[in-house]
């Protein structure tokens, strides 16, 4: 093996181990930084992202929780104001809804309310999103509700770059960040750029460039908004991908400069589409943008029924990669 090869066999890793890598460092480099949560010591974490940090670290550093939300997240605010810098796991973001009054009544508005005596630099990590046949209540997509407080960074990685060292950026933050790691992007391999050692946490990234149609996405659905590129590239449709990566505050001034540029637009979003992070960007694209427009605005959003159990009744209910192709190709070829 030459030596170029196993620089590139040296960087290849799945998402999981690049969260894994990321909580490490921070523990490493950070003596304020504990991780905390259920099951993230012992077990290993619900989806292996912690395995072997206790070992590494001890339980005053990686601390299992009871099945409490609501308790352990308000111990964490507690912990940040008081100068550490927690990370506090939650199982999945079905369950953080057990911990929403500590996340809005207290982490988003403890800084306001305080008048800027109190900071709350917590990061809250949680698995997002469906396609693994979790079921109802393991499987939904809820970032858009927790972009919608002010107070709050919330932050969806897409892809391994960006698991790997949001969670660097996120720690530095003085206000609550929230990390939304979707359940099947744990699974995904790819090459680490050795050169990045950093990624902000302000602006979207455009991961694939085209001139006929925008398609902003984030989470899982970025890898099956790049295939539909691919696919559209076929029919001489070039697609740009924008992958939101911050979902508050959005970032305007990239989304509008893509559709400024193509003129058309589809929202991918796994999320429903009722009161949904799509919709909210419909509504900013029309309210400043309408005239750029040559095309309505598409949106491809999960179906609005709680997430099925069964694999092709799950699949069905989730955007995929032949909805957004029909979707860019009604806008650039209407029929």
């Amino acid at each position: 093996m030459n030596e170029q090869a196993a620089k590139a066999g040296a960087n290849r890793m799945t998402y999981r181990e690049a969260c894994r890598q990321a909580i490490r460092e921070a523990l490493t480099n950070d003596p304020r930084t504990f991780l905390m949560g259920e099951d993230v010591g012992l077990y290993g974490g619900c989806y292996a992202v912690s395995k072997g940090l206790l070992d590494e670290f001890g339980p005053q550093r990686v601390r299992d929780t009871p099945l409490a939300e609501a308790t352990f997240v308000g111990a964490g605010i507690g912990a940040a104001m008081a100068g550490l810098r927690p990370i506090v796991e939650i199982m999945t973001c079905n369950f953080s809804l057990l911990a929403l009054d500590q996340i809005m009544n207290n982490a988003a508005t403890i800084p306001h309310m305080s008048g800027g005596q109190f900071a709350v630099p917590l990061v809250i990590r949680m698995a997002t999103g469906a396609g693994r046949q979790l079921a109802a209540q393991h499987s939904h997509s809820l970032e858009g509700w927790f972009a919608h407080i002010p107070g709050l960074k919330v932050l969806a990685p897409g892809t391994i770059e960006d698991a790997r060292f949001m969670l660097k950026a996120a720690l530095t933050d003085p206000n609550p960040v929230m990390i939304f790691e979707h359940i099947v992007l744990y699974n995904a391999e790819g090459e680490l750029d050795p050169d990045v050692i950093h990624v902000d946490i302000a602006n979207a990234r455009i991961r694939r460039s085209g001139r006929d149609v925008s398609i902003l996405t984030y989470g899982n659905s970025l890898p099956k908004c790049l295939a539909a590129a691919e696919t559209l590239a076929a029919d001489g449709i070039e697609a740009e991908v924008v992958d939101l990566r911050v979902l508050r505050p959005l970032d305007n001034a990239t989304i509008f400069e893509s559709v400024a540029r193509t003129r058309r637009c589809v929202i991918v979003d796994e999320g429903w589409k009722s009161g949904s992070i799509s919709a909210e960007i419909a509504a900013r694209l029309s309210e400043d943008l309408f005239f750029e427009l040559d095309a309505p605005i598409r949106r491809i959003c999960s179906r609005e029924v709680p997430i099925p159990y069964a694999a092709h009744m799950e699949e069905a209910a989730l955007p995929q990669t032949r909805q957004i192709v029909d979707a860019a190709r009604s806008l650039v070829k209407p029929q």
